[in-house]
Order: C-alpha cells, then sequence, then structure tokens
C-alpha cells in the first residue's frame, strides 16, 4: 500500500473542546464528542486531502483564545494610549487572563466577568471606582474584538448587561473625597516662591 505524501493533522482536546492543530494554529469543531464536532472535522480533513495547502476553513468567528484577544488589544492599542491607560488595561488584562486565558471568547460570559471583578475586590488594592474603570476596560477588549470580527456581538451584549459595584457593597472600598486645600495653606510661605517645580520660601 504506497504511503500517504500528507499526514493527517490529530484531533486533540482543550478543555470541552475538539480541534486540529494546523500549521501552528488551533481549528476548533465544536465541543468534544458532539456530532456537530464530528462532521465539521470531517469536513476539515476533507478538505486538508483535496489541497493540504489550502487556508483555514472553519476558523470561525470566536475561536480565538482570551489570552490571544488580549495581546492583540495590547498591541493594537499601545501606541495610541499614554503610558497610565496602557498600564492599566495590563493589570486589567492580567485579573481577565490568570482564570480565563486558555478558553475561547465564546466560552466568556457575564458570570466568568463577575469572577475577574470578584478577584479584584479580593486583592484590596483597588478602590470600588477603579474596580468598576477596570471591567470596563475589559469590555472594551471584547468590543474591539468584534470590529476585528473576532467576537461575536452578542457576547459584548451580554457582558455589557453587568452592572457597577454600587457604594457599600461587600468588600468593597471607596477613597475618601478629596478636599480643597484651605487658603492659609495656600497663602502661606512655603507655597510662595515656586520655581521650575522647586518650592523656596518667601
Amino acid at each position: 500500500m504506497p504511503k500517504l505524501k500528507y499526514q493527517i493533522p490529530k484531533l486533540c482536546r482543550d478543555r470541552n473542546q475538539a480541534l486540529t492543530w494546523h500549521k501552528g494554529k488551533r481549528v476548533y469543531h465544536g465541543v468534544w464528542g458532539s456530532p456537530e464536532a464530528k462532521k465539521d472535522r470531517e469536513r476539515f480533513v476533507a478538505a486538508l486531502l483535496e489541497n493540504p495547502e489550502q487556508p483555514l476553513l472553519n476558523n470561525k468567528i470566536g475561536d480565538v483564545l482570551v489570552s490571544e484577544l488580549a495581546v492583540r488589544y495590547l498591541r493594537h492599542f499601545e501606541p495610541r494610549l499614554d503610558r497610565a491607560e496602557f498600564l492599566h488595561s495590563k493589570r486589567a488584562i492580567g485579573y481577565l487572563i490568570e482564570p480565563y486565558g486558555a478558553f475561547t471568547v465564546n466560552e466568556f460570559s457575564p458570570k466568568k466577568l463577575k469572577v475577574c471583578r470578584d478577584q479584584m475586590v479580593k486583592a484590596g488594592t483597588l478602590c470600588r471606582s477603579q474596580i468598576n474603570k477596570q471591567i470596563g476596560r475589559i469590555i472594551r477588549i471584547f468590543a474591539w474584538g468584534v470590529e476585528e470580527e473576532l467576537v461575536r456581538p452578542d457576547i459584548v451584549a451580554a457582558l455589557r448587561e453587568v452592572k457597577n459595584l454600587q457604594r457599600g457593597e461587600r468588600g468593597t472600598f471607596d477613597n475618601p473625597p478629596r478636599q480643597d486645600v484651605p487658603d492659609d495653606v495656600v497663602n502661606g510661605p512655603e507655597f510662595h516662591g515656586v520655581i521650575g517645580g522647586r518650592i523656596s520660601a518667601a
């Protein structure tokens, strides 16, 4: 029997998803063991045997991993964001990919977003308003993915239904409001003679 010139890639499993590795990329077929995944895999293999050099057939919208989406977002926006906003976005992504980086964006949901938020609350380093902003940044990552046809619009619509943390919610804290500097301090000698960012007495 003649030896096949092209070896069919093996079927693999990533959590509950069936996939084929093809030219260093994941091609997802559906839920592991499902009839739909079996049919999709068969169509993919048949197309490969017909033309091994063809582009990926079924790299459907939403198949990209959450970690891959986040990396693409940062690469795209790094030149456009000021340093502070870039660092805030990077920290938000850390809370996102630590639990869910290996999931596809199709598997991400409002409940998973709440888990990311709970981790921020438990860390105890961010006030309530900062946590709300970080969750907003995560949602913007997925919204950008819709523009790039990496994320289904219904996923972003669902994420936007997650309400902001309200004042007094368990485990959260609010920073005290900023107070105006009293006039006697502003008019004091220690504030006179500010030159080039250096303070000298009048």
